[in-house]
């Protein structure tokens, strides 16, 4: 069932009925070696306290867990109450509860200076005032303290990501394949400079291309699709062709399990506060 505010026209990334629980399912393994790459770039240390910004179910925040330790505080933020739901019920026990509040990304319930570390991961383009929200995360970030980010590159250099922008303009139209190519309309120039006019200073961004191993696509593809919110592929049968055609398309990449590596490739933006 779709809750009433996860089905509200509200600007973001906001997956809708069960969406969010195949959102963990099917993103969390093509994002872990980028939320590696972003927890290590955010240089975190026992004993921090750290935001993720855009949380979504919570992967992020898991990692940032465990690096800063028992003696370390993790919180995260999110719009959607569906993810937030599932980022409470696969928080770890091992650590503090990490603490999860549903807030935006220009309006977050922190105190100023709260945090050592604030880290974004692929939630920056879909933020709806940039700027504020940069301001807001400058905000609560405490003086010295660090800010990560990661954005997905040009949609050229991630040939699965082009995959899924093709099928969607074949099967829901232009309109449905514009929408899903904003998730890549943050560049590194564009994010580096809303956080300079926030007040980061030593603001530098490099790409980062890794190979990530998927399932067999037959299966993989239809799954992930469903848990987009501008995928529009809510049909059985097209979400099944979908699948099949990517198994064709990727076929000289798979290997003997059926599991396909493919490279994608996004962008990691650093900043002091």
């Amino acid at each position: 069932m779709t809750d009433a505010a996860d089905a509200a026209p509200v600007p973001g990334f906001r997956p809708t009925g069960s969406a969010p629980e195949r959102y963990e399912d099917y993103v969390a393994p093509l994002m872990a070696p980028f939320v590696t790459a972003l927890v290590d770039a955010a240089a975190l240390c026992p004993g921090d306290t750290v935001l993720d910004l855009a949380c979504g179910t919570g992967f992020t925040a898991r990692l940032a867990a465990a690096r800063v330790g028992p003696a370390g505080r993790v919180h995260g933020t999110d719009v959607s109450p569906g993810m937030l739901r599932v980022a409470v019920a696969h928080r770890p026990h091992l650590y503090p509860d990490i603490e999860f509040a549903e807030a935006p990304a220009d309006r977050l319930p922190h105190e100023d200076g709260t945090f050592d570390a604030v880290l974004c991961q692929q939630g920056a383009q879909f933020f709806p005032d940039l700027t504020a929200a940069c301001a807001e995360a400058a905000r609560v970030t405490a003086p010295g303290g660090r800010f990560a980010a990661t954005t997905w590159s040009h949609l050229d250099r991630s040939p699965y990501f082009l995959a899924q922008r093709e099928t969607l303009a074949e099967h829901a139209g232009e309109p449905a394949a514009a929408d899903f190519t904003r998730a890549f309309a943050v560049t590194g120039d564009v994010l580096g400079e809303a956080l300079r006019r926030a007040g980061f200073r030593e603001v530098e961004s490099r790409p980062i291309t890794l190979d990530v191993t998927l399932p067999p696509l037959a299966d993989y593809v239809p799954g992930h699709f469903s848990a987009l919110p501008w995928s529009e592929l809510a049909a059985p049968d097209a979400l099944r062709e979908a699948g099949d055609r990517f198994a064709a398309r990727f076929a000289d990449r798979a290997a003997p399990d059926g599991s396909v590596t493919l490279p994608f490739t996004a962008t990691v933006t650093t900043a002091v506060r």
